[in-house]
């Protein structure tokens, strides 16, 4: 006997950073997920209990991209949302998130590219690479375009951008 899916507008966000890491170019990294190819993203995760939000930034850092040689340039003045697309509802996270809300930080990196190691304990990535900031929206899946809209518009003045 399978349980219903609880209804979506029940369920609680997921409480998460995004991390815009750009280069000395103004570049973006951005990996392609390992479970959907084609899918590229900006490093992103859940807060733990009891952890800041620039704590969890470089934690998820260091987890996805195998470091956090970074500085902080900017925190986002607003979480963010997004919803899951219903045919994921009940499925990503064991069901117990309808999507996520996110507050995104801006961050220079200040390392050298091999410095970055998709090899982690728990991979995400398969691949990555330095993305032109306008690139973004059309590089991500389609639910959180919106929010990555919404982080270029809040950072165009650390991209060099008017939004």
């Amino acid at each position: 006997m399978t349980r219903p899916a609880a209804d979506p507008a029940t369920l609680p966000y997921r409480p998460c950073v995004g991390i815009l890491v750009l280069n000395a170019a103004g570049h973006v990294f951005v990996g392609q997920r390992r479970d959907r190819k084609g899918a590229w993203q900006m490093p992103q995760g859940g807060i733990d209990a009891g952890e800041t939000i620039e704590h969890a930034a470089l934690r998820e850092l260091r987890e996805e991209i195998g470091t956090a040689n970074v500085t902080i340039l900017g925190v986002s003045q607003h979480w963010l949302r997004y919803d899951l697309p219903a045919h994921l509802i009940g499925v990503a996270w064991k069901g117990r998130w309808r999507g996520q809300e996110q507050k995104w930080l801006a961050v220079r990196f200040l390392g050298d590219d091999t410095e970055i190691d998709l090899d982690t304990e728990h991979p995400e990535f398969d691949a990555w690479r330095w993305a032109d900031p306008a690139e973004l929206p059309t590089l991500t899946v389609d639910f959180k375009r919106p929010v990555y809209e919404a982080v270029l518009a809040e950072f165009a003045p650390l991209l060099g951008t008017s939004g």
